[in-house]
């Protein structure tokens, strides 16, 4: 980090900043020149805000020069992050996992026709919603924890990992007994409470996006979760909040690659949420493969029309096997493997 001083601050002023931060361990190298007073501080700055130091008297500016983000950063750890889910599918490096199933859990015969025909396909993962948080209260919410049960039973019955998006701290013993992976959803994902909990398990966290989140401030929230002990954080793009209305979300693709370039953790992409539309569901996953995101969560339904939720960006089965014939054709020619 590197501050600026006002060319009339005082040295009282410059006294006042410096001493602030050695109380907080951190160095001082004085780079100033015969006109202005320019200091760097070295050491851990990553819980310095650096608009609160504006506070100080004389402060003209402050320019962060390292991340914020330090266990997520690939400065901290250069190779690729690959985790294990079990001890047949993992994510990260050329694996490209694919994350499939209902928006919500409706019914076990729902869920275990879906899922014959998701492993069928080829889907590694098998998601499915027990705790809806849903923009309308009169909208339908889930089956819970029973919800959960199924996804768990079913799972092991087709031989699949299981993911589902948690909505509270207080159900995290239940979601570690029932999935493989635990969601953190978009709306969620500055929930710092939620993210410390989190921290303390080692069940692998998939961090989606936040509507208007910055990729700093995603990243930021992947280090809560480090930060506590848990290293096992995937990373999803699903699309943010812009002036466009025509789709649910605008699919921000190149947040793939510039993850890439700051960060070691494996990054995926639901196009489902990003789109809210299923003609371009297809596409824009072919688009996850070749822009080198390391796999995709899709939203599929054996009858969409009659869906309890999210009907309108479910794919059919017989779209999605059609989906993961291309995947599988291509996954070679892009150096990953289904």
């Amino acid at each position: 980090m590197i501050i600026q001083m006002k060319k009339q601050a005082t040295k009282k002023d410059h006294e006042r900043i410096v001493g602030y931060l050695k109380n907080r361990n951190l160095k001082i190298k004085d780079v100033r020149s015969e006109n202005i007073i320019v200091f760097g501080v070295i050491g851990d700055t990553s819980s310095l805000d650096p608009h609160d130091l504006y506070a100080f008297e004389g402060v003209d500016k402050v320019t962060r020069v390292s991340t914020p983000f330090k266990r997520a950063s690939r400065a901290f750890k250069p190779d690729d992050t690959i985790i294990a889910i079990n001890d047949k599918i993992a994510i990260g490096d050329t694996n490209f996992a694919v994350i499939a199933g209902p928006c919500s859990i409706e019914s076990e015969d729902q869920l275990r026709l879906t899922a014959k025909h998701l492993k069928a396909s080829g889907a590694h993962i098998l998601r499915g919603g027990a705790y809806k948080p849903r923009t309308s209260p009169y909208s339908f919410q889930g089956l819970e924890k029973e919800g959960l049960e199924l996804l768990r039973k079913i799972a092991d019955e087709f031989g699949m990992a299981a993911i589902s998006e948690i909505p509270s701290a207080d159900l995290i013993d239940v979601f570690e007994e029932n999935v493989d992976i635990i969601q953190v959803g978009a709306r969620n994902m500055q929930n710092f409470h939620l993210l410390k909990a989190l921290s303390k398990s080692q069940t692998p966290i998939m961090l989606k996006r936040g509507l208007s989140a910055t990729i700093e401030e995603w990243l930021m929230s992947a280090e809560y979760i480090m930060a506590g002990g848990n290293q096992n954080v995937i990373l999803c793009e699903r699309g943010i909040r812009t002036f466009e209305k025509y789709t649910r979300n605008t699919l921000d693709i190149s947040a793939v690659l510039a993850v890439q370039e700051l960060s070691h953790l494996p990054v995926i992409i639901d196009p489902s949420h990003a789109a809210g539309r299923w003609q371009m569901i297809e596409k824009l996953s072919l688009a996850s493969l070749a822009v080198g995101a390391n796999g995709l969560m899709v939203e599929v339904h054996p009858n969409p029309e009659e869906a309890l939720s999210d009907g309108a960006q479910s794919l059919k089965i017989p779209k999605f096997d059609h989906l993961m014939t291309d995947l599988s054709r291509l996954t070679p020619y892009f150096g990953k493997v289904l």
